[in-house]
């Protein structure tokens, strides 16, 4: 954590209005990833403690995706029919626009007060109240800045949660700042076991997850002039490879796609419907693929971004490569 994120005004104001709330509701985005529910997980369990009331949720398909379920606090997450509809507080987490919350969408408006803590560059500033920062790490980052702030403890289940965002969303610390690695170290100072929290969510597979990466991977396509002579490098998953795998199987082989070193973008195709797609998008320094996926309706970060898209694969992909010949790098 900065230090000028510490004494930021948006930081102050926003614990102050958490500390004013007694109840509060915790909203991760559709289809959670460790950063989305693990900065859910990590505050609900701190304002439990404190003797809040709080809850954590998200929209359909409204189930903890098994390689998170290790994670503590699961007992917060509520079922979406269950989830009070006027707080005194929404508070959303690693969410970039309210369309990301689904069926919880309208919670927005029926919560006495909103706020929208995130680090995505594509934060549509949606709610009544921000925390964004974009050079924070990861969202947990900024929940433990938040709790640091509100003089709340961080023990060792709430540093599990913190831990496994940071560990995520900079790849294994590789695009981690000093300052979140003094946060690892004081995250592991809590009692985190990083081998065992971690290998659930980045490292086992069903073995069927072999079968699948070998033809998707066997059929990648490379285009070394796209991105303006950087390379691009597309893979595509059917729906009838995707049988009988998790979400996270599908979503991993983007991590394996973007090792290809003539390529300094990486472009994963997901069929969701018959001719619909989501789109995972990876890069190396110098390729702004957040600013890509926003010209096509998505968004994230820099280096990693996503975006849907109705058409075949082919147009998908030539939509991409038109957007990689014009966009900033």
């Amino acid at each position: 954590m900065s230090s000028a994120l510490e004494v930021s005004t948006d930081l102050v104001r926003s614990c102050a209005l958490i500390d004013a709330a007694q109840s509060l509701v915790l909203l991760a985005h559709v289809g959670p990833d460790a950063d989305a529910l693990g900065s859910a997980l990590a505050l609900g369990l701190a304002l439990e403690a404190a003797g809040r009331d709080v809850c954590v949720a998200f929209a359909e398909p409204a189930r903890v995706p098994e390689s998170l379920r290790g994670l503590p606090g699961q007992h917060l997450v509520t079922p979406v029919e269950r989830v009070p509809v006027h707080p005194d507080l929404v508070v959303t987490l690693d969410v970039n626009s309210r369309e990301r919350l689904g069926v919880l969408e309208s919670l927005l408006d029926t919560a006495s007060s909103s706020l929208v803590i995130d680090h995505h560059a594509s934060n549509t500033r949606f709610g009544h109240h921000h925390l964004v920062e974009t050079a924070a790490e990861s969202t947990t980052v900024l929940v433990a800045a938040v709790l640091d702030r509100l003089g709340l403890c961080i023990d060792r289940e709430i540093a599990a949660n913190i831990y496994a965002g940071l560990a995520t969303d900079t790849v294994g610390f590789r695009f981690a700042s000093a300052a979140a690695h003094r946060l690892a170290a004081r995250l592991l100072d809590a009692g985190v076991d990083p081998d065992t929290l971690m290998r659930p969510i980045t490292d086992l597979h069903p073995f069927a997850w072999l079968g699948m990466l070998a033809k998707v991977l066997g059929a990648a396509v490379l285009d070394p002039a796209a991105a303006r002579g950087r390379g691009l490098v597309t893979a595509v998953i059917s729906a009838e490879q995707a049988v009988g795998l998790r979400q996270e199987e599908l979503d991993s082989v983007i991590d394996i796609l973007r090792t290809a070193h003539q390529a300094d973008v990486a472009a994963v195709l997901k069929q969701t419907g018959p001719t619909q797609w989501q789109v995972s998008l990876r890069s190396r320094a110098g390729v702004d693929v957040a600013h890509a996926a926003g010209q096509l309706g998505g968004g994230g970060h820099v280096r990693a971004a996503g975006f849907g898209f109705a058409g075949t694969a082919a147009a998908a992909i030539a939509a991409l490569t038109m957007v990689l010949a014009t966009g900033s790098s």
